[in-house]
C-alpha cells in the first residue's frame, strides 16, 4: 500500500515522521506543501475521510496563523470558508499529512502510524 506524505521538508516533526516511514518500510509519494498546496477541494476530501474536527487542519503554532488572528475568525467561518482560506497557503496547513484511500492522518503521533501503517 502507498499512502501520500504531504510534508515541508524542514518541519522537524516532518523530518521524524518521514524517517518513521522509511525506517519501517511504507511506500509512499513525497508532496511539498508549500510549492504544491492543497487545494480546497482536496483538504474538503481528506477532512472528510480523516473523521477529525476541521480545526486539526489548521498548523495554530504557524505564523501566519498567528498573525492573522485567525483563531478568533475561525468561529464565525463555514467550513468552505476555511477550506479556502486553508488552500491559500501550505504553512496554514497542519503537517505531515498521511493520505491514503481510506484515512487521512495529520500530525505525527508514533502510535497512529503504528495501527494505521504496519
Amino acid at each position: 500500500m502507498s499512502v501520500l506524505f504531504i510534508e515541508y521538508p524542514k518541519c522537524t516533526t516532518c523530518k521524524k515522521a518521514k524517517k518513521w516511514l522509511e525506517d519501517h518500510g511504507v511506500d509512499f509519494a513525497d508532496r511539498h506543501i508549500v510549492e504544491d498546496n492543497p487545494t480546497a477541494e482536496e483538504l474538503k476530501l481528506w477532512h472528510e475521510r480523516s473523521g477529525l474536527p476541521l480545526k486539526r487542519f489548521f498548523n495554530t503554532s504557524g505564523q501566519i496563523y498567528r498573525q492573522n488572528n485567525i483563531k478568533d475568525r475561525l468561529p464565525d467561518m463555514s467550513d468552505e470558508e476555511q477550506y479556502a482560506l486553508l488552500a491559500t497557503n501550505g504553512m496554514l496547513v497542519k503537517r505531515p499529512l498521511i493520505v491514503a484511500d481510506d484515512y487521512v492522518l495529520v500530525g505525527f503521533k508514533e502510535k497512529e502510524y503504528e495501527e494505521k501503517l504496519l
